[in-house]
């Protein structure tokens, strides 16, 4: 449940559970930008994680992502000791790439998708979509607990607690439907030959 005070009407706590609902609708669109349909793209590597002096880090962070041609990635990898663990990173990602060290440059070639690959990657694609689902049911699920809350509290009459009720139902519906469009998109991209 978040901090601070309850929102005594019905229009702040439907803001804070669009906005709440809006972020995971927008994770669910990077982390679908990260899913490869063939092109290479610098956003296909955002997700990577490298381990960089003691922590984990967003490969952003230790290097420039760079799409020199249609079907190959460069990492300007910025401290020469990081070039192996950016290579490590990328190799162990899941994203079934196999790059290549040269110099302070780590080479990112895009293979053609196979019907196999395509598979996996439409099963994240449905993967990063349930996450997605579950985050906005934890978000109605808070925002049910503040609605009770008033209840018990007296701010709000019982009638008055089922119609927010029903409003916030109406609002997870409508992101969970949206959720579900993005996914079937990107779920016809990756099949699509």
């Amino acid at each position: 449940m978040q901090e601070g005070p309850v929102p005594a009407d019905l229009n702040a706590l439907k803001q804070d559970l669009t906005r709440r609902m809006d972020g995971a609708l927008e994770t669910l669109r990077k982390d679908h930008s990260g899913l490869r349909t063939g092109r290479a793209s610098p956003a296909l590597l955002e997700p990577v994680r490298v381990e960089a002096y003691g922590t984990v880090t967003p490969l952003t962070q230790v290097g420039t992502i760079a799409v020199p041609e249609a079907r190959m990635i460069t990492v300007q990898v910025w401290d020469r000791s990081l070039v192996n663990a950016v290579v490590a990173a990328i190799r162990d990602s899941g994203l079934g790439l196999n790059p290549g060290a040269d110099g302070q440059i780590v080479r990112v070639p895009i293979p053609q998708l196979t019907a196999e690959r395509r598979a996996e990657l439409a099963k994240a694609a449905s993967r990063y979509a349930e996450n997605a689902r579950i985050a906005v049911r934890g978000v109605r699920r808070d925002g049910m607990e503040q609605i009770k809350a008033l209840e018990k509290k007296s701010e709000i009459s019982k009638d008055e607690a089922e119609d927010w009720s029903t409003d916030v139902q109406k609002l997870t519906d409508s992101f969970v439907k949206r959720i579900d469009e993005v996914s079937a998109e990107k779920e016809r991209e990756i099949r699509q030959v």
